[in-house]
């Protein structure tokens, strides 16, 4: 490990000094029975309190903390390969991308350190931020020169942490410049990739990779509901990280896990050939940004998230309820999810998507434009 990462192992060794070191048992559950190495035992650590029988065919649901009922074999398997997705040690799967963020963030940042947080960055950061016990700072969005000069500023240590494609904006982090900057200043480099995972970079590695910046990100969080359709969020970071998360991340600890068969579920999707829908994906990304701009839309974004900029609340209404009455269901987005008087209506492009549903859909924004004086 590197210098700077010295606290991480001092953290690791306190607990196991206390004798409070905790590691994941893998398991399968099935009634009032839990089988562990091959041994079966009765289960009295679930929170299945009326255990009423299920017709699905599914894994039997933990109903507790990973921590207190064990760990379906299907979450060690997503874990392993989600951790070599993105060139890690390992991975650590939490019920939702937004615990995830609250979960990661969380176990590292202290007293005396400093948090450089992106001012787009999603709820979910800035909530996990407002939790820790470290100065926060926001930075002007994508602002690299913003960046420099208040990660100047003096602490103990420091995180830096942005969105890899901003959800409402569409937009790609300046990456590059951002590592840089942090190994400049010696600080960790944390990375919400949920929307530029399976999405972007080589075989859908994500925004780093896009980059070429893998090898800088310390900790990536994302989620399984995005491109890989399915639920949950995850992190992935060092070995040493992931068992001090494991032992410290208290929305890791103090809540249900995610059902097995969604972990099931989960892995079966990363192991189709995701390869394939993403390069289709990106050729209709493609096909709706330049039928946009030809029809005299401004598109900024370089993802599959495209805004379209209306500003008015009132008029961003009426151009939705127009959109859904010619059979186009595109949210109109406003304020707190963004500032006042930059509200938008916000398109999410989708390998769904046939030629024949972007044509249409592209000769109704045509003429919703004109209607509104949008174009």
């Amino acid at each position: 490990m590197k210098p700077r990462d010295k606290f991480i192992l001092e953290k690791l060794d306190q607990i196991k000094k206390a004798n409070l070191y905790r590691t994941l048992v893998y398991n399968k559950i099935s009634g009032p029975y839990i089988t562990i190495n091959g041994k079966k035992l009765f289960n009295l650590s679930s929170n299945d309190y009326l255990g009423i029988s299920s017709t699905y065919k599914v894994s039997q649901i933990q109903s507790s903390s990973r921590l207190i009922a064990g760990n379906d074999f299907s979450f060690k398997e997503l874990e392993n390969n989600l951790a070599r997705h993105k060139s890690k040690n390992a991975a650590l799967v939490f019920p939702t991308g937004y615990m995830a963020n609250l979960g990661a963030i969380s176990i590292l940042t202290q007293k005396n350190d400093l948090i450089l947080s992106d001012e787009l960055n999603h709820a979910s950061i800035i909530d996990a931020c407002r939790l820790s016990y470290a100065k926060k700072l926001v930075y002007k969005h994508n602002d690299i020169s913003d960046l420099e000069k208040k990660i100047r500023q003096k602490a103990h240590r420091k995180f830096v942490i942005t969105e890899g494609i901003f959800s409402m904006n569409g937009d790609f982090a300046r990456l590059k410049e951002i590592s840089k900057v942090c190994q400049e200043n010696n600080a960790f480099l944390i990375l919400d990739d949920a929307h530029g995972d399976f999405v972007a970079g080589r075989d859908g590695k994500g925004s780093a990779d896009h980059f070429r910046v893998e090898k800088n990100i310390d900790i990536y969080i994302s989620s399984l509901s995005k491109a890989l359709g399915a639920f949950g969020g995850y992190m992935t970071a060092s070995k040493e990280i992931i068992e001090l998360a494991v032992n410290t991340s208290r929305p890791f600890i103090y809540t249900s896990a995610l059902p097995g068969f969604l972990a099931d579920f989960a892995l079966k999707r990363f192991l189709t050939n995701r390869e394939k829908k993403r390069l289709s994906l990106w050729k209709k990304i493609e096909q709706f940004s330049k039928g946009l701009k030809s029809i005299g839309y401004t598109i900024e974004s370089q993802s599959q998230i495209m805004p379209i900029m209306i500003g008015d609340e009132k008029k961003t209404l009426e151009f939705a309820k127009y959109l859904k009455s010619n059979k186009i269901f595109a949210q109109p987005i406003r304020y707190p999810t963004v500032n006042l008087g930059s509200a938008r209506i916000r398109i999410s492009v989708t390998d769904w998507l046939s030629e024949k549903i972007i044509l249409e859909s592209l000769n109704v924004f045509e003429k919703a434009g004109k209607k509104f004086g949008i174009t």
